[in-house]
């Protein structure tokens, strides 16, 4: 029995592990996955976006009915003591009331409201690009910085084995003690600089797990690939994207199309608004005679109202400047992004098919070189250090792709 529990309790221990999800930090689809679920910015324009589309209806619907009750001549003149029971008094009357806003107000507010929560589905999409923007940018730096990380560290080895050949070569007299020492040198420079990078990469996972809303030491998986880039991009259809998808344009529409419905709500607003009634008088226990009302608000503030007016037409006139200058901004951004972008693109191919491969035979000719007491110490610590920024070039050229498509990307709300 207890042999058959100890099995059963492995069993749930090793299919639990089977289930476990994997660590985010891989690639950028998997955090961008987990922002998706926890992301408290994402979290909170959802739920306000939701509020929003729950003021629609009440904008629309007509205001509430008003009940009034009057007792009248509760002493029955004099001859007993006040009361509030309507069986009692001279008569009771009770008015029920509904106020009717003019033909199309109710509708007018509607749309009004409607526009309000399509500005809100527009910030959730604002909201959701601006996020996603960021933890593409930082697994750029994530993934820059542990190439970085992973190179330094075999330069460092590179470096060692560097000042072996140099301590060989001075046991048998071919070469200046010197040249261990500047070997030891170099090295203890890159160690210095992985420490500085080792710190910058745990920052990055801190940042990266306050986006996700995780512990800021949660673990991440290390990252491991780079997004592929979209081929040679054309600038007038991204334009063209841009004005069509763009959350931020997008909201100053739907800000356009409401201050149009409230242009229109403020000249509704010269017309007035009614409110009909009925009112049964009670008379002992009976009732006693009915009465009908009408009443009607009158619209004589004509100055007041003139100047609503002329504050919805310079708030809708307001909103369309905003959304062309906002328009233009986005596409000087969006050329700007593009330019840098095909420029990183261009470097990286320079790089990696022109500088890096020069490095390398450079570096091989030193230190064959440098073997056969042909070239200094110095020379091929200037061929190791070449290869090296050469290399973090390529990186870095890599990287800066990726952040350029996540600023496009951003500017066009959609992923390329």
């Amino acid at each position: 029995m207890k042999l058959a529990l100890g099995a059963a309790l492995l069993i749930t221990l090793f299919a639990g592990t089977a289930r476990a999800e994997p660590l985010p930090g891989a690639s950028v689809e998997s955090l961008l996955a987990a922002a998706r679920q926890h992301s408290p910015d994402l979290r909170m324009v959802r739920l306000e976006a939701e509020a929003a589309r729950e003021r629609i209806a009440p904008a629309g619907a007509l205001p509430d009915p008003v009940l009034r009750i009057e007792l009248e001549n509760v002493t029955r003149n004099g001859s007993q003591n006040a009361t509030l029971d309507p069986t009692r008094t001279g008569d009771t009357k009770y008015t029920l009331m509904q106020p009717l806003p003019f033909w199309g107000k109710r509708d007018l507010r509607r749309e009004v409201a409607s526009a309000e929560a399509t500005q809100a589905d527009g910030r959730t999409a604002d909201t959701w690009a601006e996020v996603a923007s960021r933890i593409k940018g930082l697994y750029a730096q994530y993934w820059l910085t542990g190439q970085s990380l992973q190179l330094t560290r075999e330069n460092i080895e590179l470096s060692r084995r560097l000042e072996q050949i140099a301590q060989v070569r001075y046991a048998g007299g071919l070469a200046a003690q010197q040249d261990a020492i500047r070997a030891q040198l170099e090295r203890s420079t890159m160690e210095a600089e992985l420490v500085g990078m080792e710190s910058e990469f745990h920052h990055l996972m801190v940042f990266i797990n306050a986006m996700l809303a995780r512990h800021a030491d949660a673990a991440l998986a290390e990252p491991t690939v780079l997004r592929p880039l979209p081929p040679r991009l054309d600038g007038t259809a991204l334009n063209t994207r841009l004005l069509a998808a763009n959350p931020q344009l997008a909201i100053e529409a739907a800000r356009i199309g409401g201050a149009e419905k409230s242009r229109d709500l403020a000249y509704r607003n010269r017309y007035p608004d009614l409110t009909l009634g009925v009112a049964p008088m009670q008379v002992g226990n009976r009732i006693d005679a009915w009465s009908l009302m009408l009443e009607m608000s009158l619209p004589l503030q004509q100055g007041t109202r003139r100047s609503q007016e002329r504050e919805s037409e310079r708030l809708l006139e307001a909103a369309a400047a905003r959304q062309e200058a906002l328009s233009h901004r986005l596409q000087g951004d969006l050329n700007a992004a593009i330019s840098n972008l095909e420029s990183a693109r261009a470097t990286e191919q320079i790089t990696r098919t022109r500088l890096l491969p020069q490095a390398e035979l450079t570096f091989k000719s030193a230190l064959a070189g440098y073997e056969n007491g042909k070239v200094d110490f110095a020379t091929l610590l200037d061929a190791q250090r070449q290869i090296r920024n050469t290399r973090l070039a390529l990186l870095r050229a890599q990287a800066s792709q990726q952040m350029r498509l996540a600023d496009i990307e951003r500017l066009l709300g959609e992923d390329l």
